[in-house]
């Protein structure tokens, strides 16, 4: 049975997927209200959302999403019956060197946000069934080496940093709250993207500014870590299609079958800036 979402709040719009997913949304014809909540932190860009302004559907506010009563008052003034929610710390490095704020963010906002749905959902008369999409990451697994078979939604959790490891937390309140509370969510857990509107701290934004400026390409480690990579567009397809076609309480991967190592990107982006 498939789910048609109305009025929908989008949780770090302006970020990297968040912008992309917002303009793919307000494409479709039947597109209700889109509310974008974004703090506009160091990753956020209100000019990736540039032109969306004189699209009557559309209303940006800043906010903080570990803000339960304001999160619950959006909830309930545009009588938003989906969230999607990719509001996140996501920078591995970053984690490692001050994890407190993923463990805010990633954590306490989810659950905040969570605990807004289950009121505004659950406990009160909402007329309309609802959706909350929990946008994650395949890190949540943990490392594939060269000879290793893709994650699949049954692989083991394993992850490997505080930024996985509070995506991994997050993940599990999203199933705890479907489980205890019957709110109607969905997980996907994807690969690593790249495309428009990409901060440039991620690995290809980063390898193509070092190559221009002629500075050195930072690789962690010994580059052998596989990872596979997907174009954003691609994922905003996926998102739609699990949130509108998938099954409350599920998890879907997505993935977009382009394994291989940090290395071989870094050689692939030398190799195609010396043909230019």
């Amino acid at each position: 049975m498939s789910y048609d979402p109305h009025n929908v709040l989008i949780t770090g719009g302006a970020g990297f997927i968040g912008a992309n997913f917002v303009r793919h949304w307000l494409a479709r014809s039947d597109a209700g209200r889109v509310v974008v909540l974004d703090a506009l932190t160091y990753a956020g860009n209100i000019e990736n959302l540039a032109g969306l302004e004189r699209d009557s559907r559309y209303l940006f506010v800043r906010g903080d999403i570990c803000d339960e009563a304001a999160v619950r008052a959006l909830l309930a003034q545009h009588q938003i019956d989906t969230l999607v929610h990719f509001a996140a710390e996501s920078h591995v490095d970053r984690s490692i060197l001050g994890p407190d704020d993923f463990i805010r963010t990633n954590l306490v906002g989810t659950h905040a946000l969570l605990k807004a749905a289950k009121s505004a959902w659950i406990e009160t008369q909402f007329a309309r069934p609802h959706r909350f999409h929990h946008v994650s990451t395949d890190e949540v697994y943990g490392s594939l080496g060269l000879a290793d078979a893709p994650f699949h939604e049954a692989t083991p959790y394993a992850p490997n940093s505080p930024y996985s490891a509070t995506k991994a937390g997050s993940d599990h309140l999203v199933r705890a709250y479907h489980e205890t509370y019957g709110l109607a969510t969905t997980v996907t857990n994807c690969s690593n993207n790249y495309g428009p509107f990409q901060f440039p701290e991620k690995l290809i934004p980063l390898i193509i500014m070092n190559i221009l400026s002629g500075d050195p390409l930072p690789v962690y480690g010994d580059g052998l870590q596989v990872r596979d990579w997907l174009h954003v567009a691609d994922h905003c397809v996926a998102i739609e299609l699990a949130l509108t076609r998938g099954k409350p309480g599920e998890v879907y991967n997505i993935g977009g079958n382009s394994e291989t190592t940090n290395i071989e990107i870094v050689k692939t982006l030398c190799a195609l800036v010396d043909e230019t």
